[in-house]
């Protein structure tokens, strides 16, 4: 028996190129998400309806909330402080200058309070990106093999294990995370046939199982942590970015997607592509941390 209990639908209508990044923030009961290609980063309050946006200074990734106060975001020229009472943005640390044509694409903060990002070409051609970790110190420090598009990290649990994604590769890595933040045993844990759609952002629940979104595969996937794929949920859209658990009993879904790869004649016909999506599950998520270090 599958753990979805509702259909997702259409919670806010963006139509957006390329929404990204969904994170429940519990200190203001609200879901944050960005659009990547539209230099945003939107707030959803589902208590109130309150919807806000505020513009980032150029294509951003992620934002998660630091325990400091304000947020980390994920932008092309870098890591940055943002701060939403005023809408600025402070340089925090560019894992990459020496790769103009690289961004900072997706990112998780494991229970310890680490923050891990990657980062991708973004002409989608070049095995450029990588994974990182933000050090105390600041620095970012490299953590995998280099492809073309990554997508996570996200960890389970117990902290043990992260698992990251090339994205064109089909490919979901599983690596042993340990208590200083060193990878080892870096396995592949599921691989999907790009004619099945591409692997995008993963999410894990509070029984250790991954959720992936698929781009081009109109699903989002729930794999076992044994890899074992468990249920698949069908969207009435086609590009499913990723996933976060929110509302006061981390049973409410959101699903973040994406529009830029439809022609205009596509768009028209599926005027819910690039909104952000919600649906019931009846395993919870695993509540959020904020960055401790680094910031």
């Amino acid at each position: 028996m599958g753990v979805v209990t509702s259909a997702p639908v259409s919670v806010w209508s963006l139509a957006a190129p390329l929404l990204e990044g969904p994170i429940w923030v519990a200190r203001d009961a609200a879901l944050w998400f960005v659009d990547i290609k539209g230099h945003k980063i939107h707030r959803y309050d589902p208590g109130t309806g309150d919807k806000r946006s505020w513009d980032a200074p150029a294509q951003v990734g992620f934002v998660l909330p630091a325990e400091s106060g304000g947020f980390v975001a994920g932008l092309q020229t870098g890591l940055a402080r943002f701060d939403p009472s005023d809408g600025s943005f402070t340089p925090l640390a560019d894992p990459e200058p020496h790769l103009p044509g690289n961004r900072l694409n997706d990112a998780t903060v494991d229970p310890q309070g680490r923050l891990w990002l990657g980062t991708m070409d973004d002409s989608e051609v070049a095995d450029t990106g990588a994974i990182y970790r933000l050090a105390e110190d600041g620095s970012c420090v490299p953590a995998s093999p280099l492809c073309c598009i990554t997508n996570g990290p996200a960890v389970s649990p117990d902290g043990r294990t992260l698992y990251h994604i090339d994205t064109l590769g089909g490919v979901i890595h599983a690596c042993d995370l340990g208590a200083d933040g060193s990878l080892t045993n870096r396995r592949e844990f599921a691989r999907i046939p790009n004619d099945q759609g591409y692997p995008d952002g993963p999410t894990v629940d509070a029984e250790g199982c991954l959720w992936v979104g698929l781009y081009k595969g109109s699903a989002v996937r729930r794999y076992s942590p044994a890899g074992e794929l468990l249920e698949t949920l069908a969207f009435p859209v086609d590009a499913i970015t990723k996933i976060a658990f929110g509302g006061p009993d981390l049973k409410t879904v959101y699903a973040t997607t994406a529009n830029k790869h439809l022609t205009p004649e596509e768009k028209a016909a599926n005027p819910t592509a690039g909104d952000l999506f919600s649906f019931r599950v009846s395993v919870p998520g695993v509540a959020g941390t904020s960055i401790r270090q680094g910031c």
